[in-house]
């Protein structure tokens, strides 16, 4: 190995090992980043269109923190209902689970009769606490503002993410200049190529599969609510949140919401209705929303996905989960790259 190779690689290393001791203050800069990677592509067309750049950013940064608050607004009083809502029917739930699926399960499968649940005592405690808490919201702020210090640094994350995000965005085209500017001139062709292929596929993901997320979300909601769900809201936009892996959105749909509703109509015919709501969110999203907003330019498999996130989860903690599937997609770029490159090599056509 020369020496200009292996001080690259210590410089690597060296990126690495910093970004780990880093990994609980960077956060805001890698939501600010993805924010920044996420509205170059409107901010480019509004600069096409005669607006210059700051104003483009602008005009971007509005549209997004509009509708960020108005999503705050309208969904947070609406989540923090349904959940005080099923806070107050879990006891009901277990009741439910005792009194009629734990003997019938226990008959069916010649099992000796199970012990009792608490069920009273399970209520007094979710009572209290909730009330203690007072909805979801209050016991947020009651925990931050336990600590003075605790409270200045999530309110100076939260500034931190916009702000930085307005420079990242306004300058996002001069610093990728200027990293290209960077490359040695020998690989520079090369790299080039690979960052444009990792750019699609990170696109695809970042933009499409939002989308996609929360179209399912809206259509779960939709239909879960048009079966009379109480937990509709909560239910929907779990499913829809947790679908970036594939079928995991609709397993946990499906058994969350074939339980509550079950559990509030004490009837077969709603669960059939909340199995036909997720049979046609699935269908949509496999033929009409993956196909349309991300195409097939992932390809990331579901274990793939869920080791990546569990990875990034253990490794760096929440810095991690949202650093992984796009760390995951620019590696799958790689490694189709190395694929590529055995196959022409004389490695592969030997025949010795």
């Amino acid at each position: 190995m020369s020496g200009s190779r292996a001080w690259l690689v210590l410089a690597v290393a060296f990126a690495g090992w910093l970004l780990y001791l880093l990994s609980p203050v960077l956060t805001p800069f890698l939501v600010a980043a993805l924010l920044a990677y996420v509205g170059d592509p409107l901010t480019d067309r509004l600069e096409a269109l005669g607006l210059s750049r700051t104003l483009a950013v602008v005009a971007v940064f509005v549209v997004m923190l509009g509708l960020l608050a108005a999503l705050v607004v309208v969904l947070v009083p609406l989540l923090e209902r349904q959940v005080a809502a099923l806070i107050e029917r879990l006891p009901a739930y277990l009741a439910w689970l005792q009194q009629t699926v734990l003997p019938r399960l226990s008959a069916a499968l010649g099992l000796p009769p199970t012990g009792a649940l608490d069920v009273g005592a399970l209520k007094s405690s979710l009572g209290s606490h909730w009330k203690e808490a007072g909805g979801l919201l209050a016991g947020a702020l009651a925990t931050v503002s336990r600590s003075g210090a605790a409270l200045l640094a999530t309110l100076v994350n939260l500034l931190l993410i916009p702000v930085v995000g307005f420079y990242l965005l306004r300058d996002w085209d001069h610093l990728m200049g200027r990293l290209q500017a960077l490359l040695p001139r020998r690989i520079e062709p090369e790299v080039v190529r690979l960052a444009r292929e990792s750019d699609d596929v990170l696109g695809a993901f970042l933009r499409g599969q939002l989308l996609v997320m929360l179209a399912l979300g809206a259509v779960y909601t939709a239909g879960l609510w048009l079966v009379g769900l109480d937990l509709a809201l909560l239910i929907g936009l779990l499913a829809g949140l947790v679908s970036f892996v594939p079928y995991l959105g609709f397993i946990v749909g499906i058994a969350t919401a074939g339980v509550a509703a079950y559990g509030q109509f004490h009837a077969l015919v709603p669960v059939l209705y909340v199995l036909a709501v997720f049979g046609v969110g699935q269908v949509l999203e496999s033929m009409v929303l993956t196909p349309w907003l991300v195409g097939d330019r992932i390809g990331l498999h579901p274990v793939a996905v869920m080791f990546a996130v569990l990875a990034g989860g253990q490794l760096f903690g929440f810095f991690g989960v949202l650093l992984a599937l796009p760390v995951a997609s620019v590696i799958m770029v790689l490694v189709r790259d190395a694929h590529r490159r055995y196959l022409d090599s004389g490695l592969y056509e030997s025949d010795a």
